[in-house]
């Protein structure tokens, strides 16, 4: 039997974590977590206001996100999290040391527009550029891909699975995913 991936969505605001997510999930036939949801208030209400959040304020973020996909070891798992920073990536591995991640990437234009377009969401677009200079894309080194967000929330699903099925696993059998519905 194949071992499940606990697998990290990431990537910029407006790359549609919290749309993949729970598609990607689906398709795993696993448990989808909201990394927004992990948040304190004291980080959505600063985020709201369009201040940056820093470090002190995400490290019990990641530590709450870590600690979950620590309990979903061998059983799998997908949780959205903009892990923007090789350090905040360390950090989740550190608590979840098996898990694969999924970095959405994509044309800051496409993303702005993306974000300006959504409804009721803390992240202003004000704050793309800051998440932009704080992206440092995953290491060759990290276990992960990197998946463009053009097209479809299906497409980008299908391109994600494909993706994760092509990374080497240590304890599994042979089995790939499933393939996306005909």
């Amino acid at each position: 039997m194949r071992t499940p991936h606990v697998v990290v969505v990431m990537g910029v605001a407006g790359t549609g974590k919290t749309t993949i997510g729970p598609l990607l999930a689906a398709r795993l036939g696993v448990p989808y977590a909201e990394g927004d949801d992990f948040h304190p208030q004291a980080n959505i209400d600063k985020m709201s206001a369009g201040i940056p959040l820093d470090d002190a304020d995400r490290w019990p973020w990641l530590d709450a996100i870590g600690a979950w996909a620590h309990g979903r070891a061998g059983l799998g798992g997908v949780v959205s999290c903009s892990a923007l920073k090789r350090s905040y990536r360390d950090r989740l591995r550190a608590a979840a040391p098996g898990i694969t991640f999924v970095h959405l990437t994509g044309d800051r234009k496409l993303i702005e527009d993306r974000m300006a377009h959504r409804q009721g969401h803390f992240m202003p677009t004000a704050l793309l550029d800051s998440q932009f200079a704080t992206l440092q894309p995953l290491g060759a080194d990290e276990a992960g891909i990197a998946v463009d967000v053009s097209g479809g929330p299906e497409e980008i699903t299908e391109r994600a699975v494909k993706a994760l099925n092509s990374l080497p696993r240590a304890s599994h059998s042979d089995a790939p995913l499933p393939d996306a519905p005909q």
